[in-house]
């Protein structure tokens, strides 16, 4: 591979600890409401410029080669952007799970949009990148901001918020993935515009975190998928001050005060049926 040079960045995944689903809109995406903050668990993604072509590899074959890529559409549409006739070659070194809703496909996306600005030198103002994140996918532009955030829109729409709550948190991911226009279309949502909201206030403590949690898609995939409000209740037997779904799914997190809290209910957890756990900290 004739490199140019490259760059490595960590993508982290995020965590949605409010989801809110409301109307659909004309172009057939919905509004949501969604309180999103970064998480200590990262894919590593190492971007490098090549002659021609836009090429993307992971360590897992099910991750996707061609434009399906969300990593492969970012190269794409910044190169264009930047005007160069220069290809793109990107390698993902995955650790977030997929179709988990903890973003880890956005999280790439964003990260090769970084390394691309990094090696080109050139940067996009605010909002061209975060429009040009959009078009890649509704999360990725949250991966752009670099802080907890309010997202309304598809996701596009950030407020940054100072987060002041510091938390543990111990993920588990099914054996199942659950697509999320499925999901969506669970949700029967009618047309019409979200409700209005006033200033933004995120939780300020212990308490306010722990009962805002809250997941539209857990009712969406109740009946089809009950062990997920399972993990959920295990989870807070397991010592969790709450639990939720992330995203649209299918990953269940709780919440712990202490990595000490947290590390022994990863211990007390049960992996039968395939689960796979992860512990994480916001970031």
């Amino acid at each position: 591979m004739d490199t140019v040079n490259c760059v490595s960045f960590l993508a982290p995944a995020k965590l949605n600890l409010t989801l809110k689903v409301y109307g659909k809109r004309p172009d057939g995406y919905h509004h949501i409401r969604s309180l999103m903050v970064p998480i200590s668990l990262y894919d590593t993604v190492t971007v490098s410029v090549i002659p021609r072509g836009i090429r993307v590899e992971s360590d897992r074959g099910d991750v996707p080669s061609d434009s399906r890529n969300s990593c492969g559409r970012a190269a794409e549409l910044f190169m264009a952007w930047a005007g160069s006739p220069a290809g793109v070659h990107v390698r993902i070194r995955k650790v977030i799970p997929m179709e988990a809703g903890l973003g880890g496909g956005s999280s790439d996306a964003a990260a090769t949009l970084k390394g691309l600005m990094a090696l080109t030198g050139k940067n996009p103002p605010p909002e061209i990148l975060r429009g040009m994140a959009a078009k890649v996918g509704a999360d990725v532009p949250f991966f752009t901001v670099g802080t907890a955030a309010l997202a309304e829109g598809i996701g596009e729409k950030l407020t940054p918020v100072d987060w002041t709550v510091p938390f543990h948190a111990v993920i588990v991911k099914p054996p199942f993935g659950l697509p999320t226009p499925e999901g969506y279309a669970r949700l029967r949502r009618e047309p019409g515009e979200p409700p209005a909201r006033g200033d933004y206030v995120p939780p300020r403590d212990w308490n306010e975190l722990a009962g805002c949690l809250e997941n539209d898609f857990e009712r969406a995939w109740a009946e089809v998928h009950p062990q997920i409000d399972g993990i959920g209740k295990e989870l807070v037997a397991a010592g969790a001050d709450a639990a939720a779904m992330t995203g649209s799914g299918s990953a269940i997190f709780g919440l712990f005060r202490t990595e000490e809290g947290a590390r022994r209910a990863l211990g007390a957890l049960s992996r039968d049926g395939g689960n796979t756990v992860f512990l994480a900290r916001n970031i």
